[in-house]
Parts: structure tokens; sequence; C-alpha cells
């Protein structure tokens, strides 16, 4: 070293000149990584802020649903008091548009006409008739939902111009339709049913609501069995088990078990649950069943890191007053270790709201258009529905698609949102 520096200063070059020199270079590698960095962090928001703008921009008009008013005439004739479940009520639905539009006499033109007005408007007058059987042989102006192609047309997601190719609209249709707006029989309303109502053919009969309640006991399922097992399996892993060789492989089992795909248990639900138990298929009890099996794991793993997190001198002070090891455990070592165990099972919750490979599996992909009211029925959950509504062709899925998601997004933050309050809430520093 000493010869090193008597030779720097023999060709004139001081020490700290070579210093100031590097330490330059440096900084402007920190300065020019800083840089990457910031520009790597713009780069992720604005792809994800273009994310949010395109489902956004196609899914918040789900919300509004396109009615029409008619004037519909509860004919006696079709509606029979004895029976008012029975009557023809699609019937009085082109009665009333035919009194309307008394020129449209062809039946090409009356089946055009009749497009305009979605089947869900039979129902409607039923449910009407049945609320109210006194409205029998009396007139009442009815705003009813329109044909999904009506709806996306009002809402500028399609052309006004005449073609036919296409199947979307004929010149007389949009006649017809703005003869209606004209009259203002046309008009934007809530769209109370995409909340309320179940999976159906027609997109603006279609809700989220049976998808929604599917994965409400999916979840509810796994939970009760997850968390309870996962916390037990945690505190005897860390507390109770003998370190050797058995508990070591059950250790790195479940570390891998946490890198598992998710498909693989729904292979392993449906060679199990389904086919060796006889369980009913589409069930939410078996799509609990198998979404326990996969986050088992993470609970776990979360269960075990918030054991090691409590001091030892808590567990040492309630031996040392006498307390057996599982009265440590039980009263002072697993309540402090409780909201990092909270936390990770509702992290786990989460991941299991946002799956759809084991779910697809075990048949909870098929059409259901009932509200599913216990464990037992068959049912679909959310990311399914979506799944199921992103591969339809009419254009007005496409927007349930992405208000769908969007409706998903909101749970996943609302869930998120939880783990995040109990754990600022209950955590102890140590």
């Amino acid at each position: 070293m000493s010869s090193q520096l008597s030779q720097i200063s023999d060709e004139g070059v001081k020490p700290i000149d070579i210093v100031k020199k590097n330490l330059a270079r440096r900084r402007r590698t920190e300065r020019r990584f800083q840089r990457m960095g910031l520009v790597a962090i713009l780069a992720s928001l604005l792809f994800l802020a273009l994310l949010f703008l395109s489902i956004i921009g196609n899914g918040y008009s789900a919300l509004f649903q396109t009615h029409i008013k008619i004037d519909v005439f509860f004919d006696s004739g079709k509606i029979a008091n004895n029976d008012p479940g029975n009557g023809d009520y699609p019937g009085i639905v082109k009665a009333s548009l035919q009194k309307m539009f008394p020129d449209v006499t062809g039946r090409r033109e009356k089946r055009q006409l009749y497009k305009l007005i979605s089947s869900g408007a039979a129902f409607q007058i039923r449910k009407m008739v049945l609320a109210d059987t006194g409205i029998i042989g009396q007139e009442r102006s009815i705003w009813v939902s329109a044909d999904d192609d009506v709806d996306m047309l009002m809402k500028g997601r399609l052309s006004r111009r005449a073609d036919t190719r296409f199947g979307r609209f004929s010149p007389q249709q949009l006649q017809w339709l703005h003869r209606l707006e004209a009259e203002k029989r046309i008009k934007k309303k809530f769209n109370t049913i995409f909340f309320t109502s179940g999976d159906s053919r027609e997109p603006e009969l279609a809700g989220v609501w049976g998808a929604v309640a599917g994965s409400f006991f999916t979840l509810l399922v796994t939970l009760v069995l997850s968390f309870p097992i996962g916390v037990a399996v945690a505190v005897y892993l860390e507390e109770f088990a003998p370190k050797n060789r058995w508990t070591d492989l059950i250790e790195v089992n479940i570390n891998n078990l946490a890198a598992v795909p998710s498909i693989v248990f729904g292979l392993l639900g449906l060679a199990v649950f389904l086919n060796f138990f006889g369980l009913p298929r589409s069930a939410p009890l078996v799509g609990g069943l198998v979404l326990t099996l996969m986050t088992l794991p993470t609970i776990i793993i979360a269960g075990r890191a918030s054991v090691q997190a409590v001091p030892p001198s808590i567990r040492d002070a309630a031996l040392g007053v006498g307390a057996s090891k599982m009265q440590t455990m039980m009263h002072h070592v697993l309540p402090l270790a409780m909201p990092g165990m909270l936390t990770g099972a509702i992290i786990g919750m989460a991941r299991a709201l946002g799956e759809t490979a084991p779910l697809l599996m075990i048949g909870m992909v098929a059409f259901i258009v009932d509200i599913p009211a216990k464990f037992t029925d068959p049912a679909t959950a959310l990311p399914v529905q979506i799944f199921l509504w992103a591969d339809s062709p009419e254009r007005g899925f496409v927007e349930r698609t992405s208000a769908a998601i969007i409706v998903l997004l909101a749970l996943l933050v609302v869930i998120n949102s939880l783990a995040v309050i109990l754990r600022n809430r209950f955590e102890r520093r140590w």
C-alpha cells in the first residue's frame, strides 16, 4: 500500500483526487439506477391505470339499463283469476306493442318490433299480477327492460346506421326507436337486475347476485375449515412437535404445497370429493373443501410466523409462575399471535375469492340461474361467472363482464383492507 501511494505521489496524482473521481462515478451510477427504478414504477402505474380505465370504461355503463315505457292492458281473457301464474304474459306484451304501433301488420315487421323489448318484460308483468291480482282488467303504463341491442344502441356502443347484415337494426326499427325517444318513452334507469338476479342467456337479464351468493357460501366453508385447522397445525409444529426428520419433512411439504398450481387442487377435489365420496357436483360445499386444501399452507405458514414473532420472554414468564405449556400457549402466546394469524387467514380468503381453475375442475362452471340458498345447491362463483360472460358473443355481456370484474375487485379491496386494519389495530411490536 505504501509503495502504491508513493508511486501515485511520484506521478503527481493525489489519493484524494482518485477517491473523489470514484465517488463521482458511483454517485452517477446510483442516480442512473434511481432513474431506472422511477421509470419502472411509473410504467407499472401507467399500465395499471390503463387496465383500470379499460375495465371501468367498459363496465360502468352496466350500472344503467335502458327501459321502454309501454301501455299494458291486463286482459282478463289472457290471465285467469284462479291461476294468474299461467297467463299468456308474452301475448300481453305483444298486444301492447301492436296497440302502440297499429301500422305494423306484417309477420316479419312484428318480429322486428317485438325484438325491441326484452323477454324479461313478460316476467315483470307476471310478477306484478301475482303481487296484486286487482290490476287484472286495467291498463297501466309500465317501464320494461329493452333488448340488449337496444340498450347498447342507446349507450352509444352500437352504430345507429341501419345495417341488417349483422343482425343489428333495420330502418324500421330505428324509426320506431326515434318515435319512442320523441315520445319520451325511452330512458336509462339504475340497473337493479344486475345486483339482484342470477345468470341468464339474455344480457339485460343477467346479474351477479347468484355468483356472489355462491362465492359467499364457498368462502364460508373455506374459512370454517381452514382457519381452525391451520392455526392448530401451526401451533403444534411450532410449540409441541419434536424436532426430527418427520417434522422437517412435514414443514418442507407444507412450503412446497404453497407453491403448487391451484388447478392441481381442483384435480384432487375432482378425484376425491366427487368421484370417491360422491359429493354433489357444482356445490359450494365441494368448492369450499377444495379451496380449504389450497389455502391451508398459506394459513399455516402465516400462523407459524406469528407464533415465532412472540418473544420468548412471554413463555418464560408464564412457565416461571407455574403455568403448563398448554396454558402458556392458550392464555399468552396464542392471543398475541392471533392478529397475525387473522391477517394470514384473510389474505388466504382473498386468494380463494379470486381462484377460478380449481372451481372449473369440480363443475362450478355450469350455467346456474337460481340463487343458491344452501351449501349443497348448484352454484357458481364470481370469477367463474366472469369467465363465462367473457366467452359470450353478445355485446351486452362485454360490459357486464367488466362490471363483474369491478365487483370482484371491490370485494378484494374490502378483504385486503380488513386485513390491514386488523394488523394495524392489534399488532404489537417487540
